[in-house]
C-alpha cells in the first residue's frame, strides 16, 4: 500500500523513512492557496521594483551587482555556477527524503515559489525518481547550496538521477519516470537551493537509527543480565528516582519490564561491572540527549529554511538568515556522542560476555571447542574495529568554522558533515548491536543458563529460530546483520 503525506499536515520522521519508495504527497487546496499567494507577492514586489535577493540581485557575495534580466536565465545563473560537487553520490533513499523536506518548506508558502515547483517534487516523489547528489560541497550555511542545486538539475533534465536505482541521465529518468522537466526562474531555482533540507533529512534519518540501536541495548543488557544471573537492583526504582534524570528513570522502567520474572543465580559477585550496573544512568543520559535532537528535528521539519522570505499579509520581503543550519548542526553532534558512547556500552558487553573470568565460566569467545574452534573470536575483534572506527570521527563539526564566499560566508555551522556523519555511523552502530547479539544466541549454546524472565526468552528464542549455533566456525558476517535486524524488529518502535 503507498503511503500518503499531506503537505498541510506536519512532516514525521517516519515520512522521510517511507520516502525510500514512491509515496503520494498531497498537494491539497490549502496548500496550493498559501503557495500561490505567497507566488502572487513576490509578482507584486518585482513589480514595485523593490529589490529582492536572488531574484533582481547576483548570489552570496556577488549580491551587490544586479542578476540577469531574464528570470529564466536567472535560473541558470543560481545553479550553474553551484555545479561543483565532489565525491561519490549521497544515498538515493536520502535523495529523497531530502525532497520531501524540502516540498514540506516550500509548501508553507513563505518562499514566493510557483506552485508547479511544489507539483513537481511531489509528482517525483510518486516515482522511483532520485536525483544524484554529490556528497561533498556543502557547508550548511546558506542552505545546502550545491546537493540541493544538483538536485534542482536533476529535476529540470541536467545531470544525472537514479530510478529503480539506477544510475542514468536525468533527462532518461524523467522520461522513463513519465515526468516532464522543470521549468524554473530565478525565484524558484534559489528557492530549491536556499535551505538546509539535506542536513535536515540525514540527522532525521540518524535519529530514527540511533534511536533503535539506542532501545536494542536496553533489550540486549537485560538479556545479558539474565543470563549471567545478575541481581537486578541496579534497575531499582527508588534508587533511579533518587538520581533524579528524567531519561535514566524512564529507562530503567522499560528495563524492568523486560526482566519482570527474573530470578538472580546468586553466585555473581555484589556488584556488578559498569557495563551492566550503570546502564540506567548511561542509557538514561542517551535518552535525555536523544529527546533534546527530538525537538531539533520536529522543529526543522515543521519549519521554512529560505531565504528571502516573503508575508503578503504584511506586504515584507524580509531578508534573513532561515538557511543557517546551526540547530540541526549542534543535534547531529549531539548524536554523534551518543552512538559513539552506546557503542563504547554494546562492544565492552561483548567482550563481558566472551571473556571466561567475567562470563560465569563460559568457555573463551564461546567456542564450541576452544582451539578447534573459535566462536565469536572475529565478530569481536570486528567490533573493536567498528567502535574504533566511529570514536576516530567522534569530532565535532559544528564548531569548525571556516570564513567563505568572500567573507559573506564569515562563520559556518557544517551541519551537512554533522548530519551525514552522524548516518554513516548509525549503520556502524547496528553491526555492534548486531554483534552483541549474535554472542548471546551463541551463549545459549555453549552452557549459558536459560532465561527466567519471559521478554529475554522471547528475543533469545527469535535469535535461535533464525540463527544456527557457530559450531563449527563459519563466516558470520550476514548472521551479524541478522541479528541486528531481529533485534530492531524485537525492540518496536520508539
Amino acid at each position: 500500500m503507498t503511503i500518503e503525506v499531506d503537505l498541510a499536515a506536519p512532516l514525521r520522521i517516519a515520512d522521510l523513512h517511507a520516502a525510500r519508495e514512491p509515496i503520494t504527497v498531497l498537494v491539497g487546496p490549502a496548500v496550493r492557496e498559501r503557495v500561490t499567494a505567497g507566488r502572487v507577492f513576490l509578482a507584486k514586489v518585482l513589480g514595485d521594483d523593490r529589490a529582492v535577493y536572488g531574484a533582481t540581485t547576483g548570489f552570496g557575495a556577488l549580491v551587490g551587482y544586479a542578476g540577469r534580466a531574464d528570470q529564466r536565465d536567472q535560473a541558470d545563473n543560481t545553479l550553474a555556477h553551484l555545479g561543483a560537487g565532489q565525491g561519490p553520490d549521497l544515498d538515493p533513499d536520502l535523495a529523497r527524503a531530502t525532497m520531501l523536506v524540502r516540498a514540506h518548506s516550500l509548501a508553507r508558502g513563505a518562499s514566493g515559489v510557483s506552485p508547479h515547483v511544489v507539483d513537481a517534487l511531489a509528482a517525483a516523489l510518486g516515482t522511483t525518481f532520485a536525483p544524484a547528489m554529490p556528497r561533498l560541497g556543502s557547508v550548511g550555511a546558506s542552505g545546502d547550496l550545491i546537493p540541493l542545486g544538483a538536485a534542482a538539475q536533476a529535476l529540470r533534465g541536467r545531470g544525472h538521477a537514479y530510478l529503480h536505482g539506477e544510475r542514468l541521465t536525468a533527462g532518461q529518468a524523467l522520461h522513463l519516470a513519465g515526468l516532464e522537466p522543470l521549468p524554473l526562474d530565478g525565484r524558484d531555482a534559489l528557492a530549491l537551493v536556499n535551505g538546509t533540507s539535506l542536513t535536515t533529512a540525514a540527522t532525521a534519518l540518524a535519529l530514527m537509527r540511533i534511536r533503535a540501536s539506542h532501545r536494542v541495548i536496553q533489550l540486549l543488557t537485560c538479556v545479558l543480565a539474565d543470563l549471567l544471573g545478575c541481581d537486578p537492583q541496579f534497575l531499582d526504582a527508588g534508587l533511579l528516582d533518587a538520581y533524579g534524570h528524567a531519561g535514566a528513570i524512564t529507562v530503567a522502567a522499560r528495563m524492568r519490564a523486560a526482566l519482570d520474572g527474573v530470578t538472580p543465580s546468586g553466585t555473581r559477585p555484589l556488584q556488578e561491572p559498569y557495563s551492566i550496573r550503570c546502564t540506567p544512568q548511561l542509557l538514561g543520559a542517551a535518552e535525555d540527549a536523544l529527546r533534546y535532537v527530538d525537538g531539533v528535528v520536529t522543529a526543522d521539519l515543521a519549519g521554512v529554511s529560505d531565504n528571502p522570505l516573503f508575508f503578503p499579509g504584511t506586504d515584507q520581503v524580509v531578508h534573513g538568515g532561515n538557511f543557517f543550519g546551526q540547530p540541526a548542526a549542534f543535534a547531529a553532534d549531539v548524536l554523534t556522542m551518543v552512538l559513539a558512547q552506546l557503542g563504547n556500552l554494546a562492544e565492552r558487553q561483548l567482550d563481558l560476555l566472551v571473556d571466561p573470568v567475567r562470563n560465569g565460566g563460559l568457555p573463551p569467545m564461546l567456542a564450541a571447542g576452544p582451539g578447534r574452534q573459535h566462536g565469536l573470536q572475529g565478530v569481536q575483534l570486528a567490533s573493536t574495529a567498528l567502535i574504533a572506527e566511529i570514536r576516530r570521527d567522534a569530532m565535532p563539526a559544528s564548531i569548525q568554522s571556516l570564513p567563505t564566499n568572500l567573507h559573506n560566508q564569515d562563520i559556518i555551522p557544517l551541519g551537512t558533515q554533522s548530519a551525514l556523519r552522524a548516518l554513516d555511523q548509525s549503520r556502524l552502530l547496528s553491526l555492534i548491536t548486531g554483534s552483541l547479539a549474535l554472542g548471546l544466541r551463541q551463549a545459549t549454546h555453549v552452557g549459558a543458563r536459560t532465561p527466567t524472565a519471559p521478554a529475554c526468552a522471547r528475543i533469545l528464542d527469535a535469535l535461535a529460530d533464525a540463527i544456527a549455533p557457530i559450531d563449527p566456525d563459519r563466516p558470520l558476517e550476514a548472521e551479524v546483520r541478522l541479528a541486528a535486524e531481529i533485534a530492531e524488529s524485537l525492540a518496536g518502535p520508539g
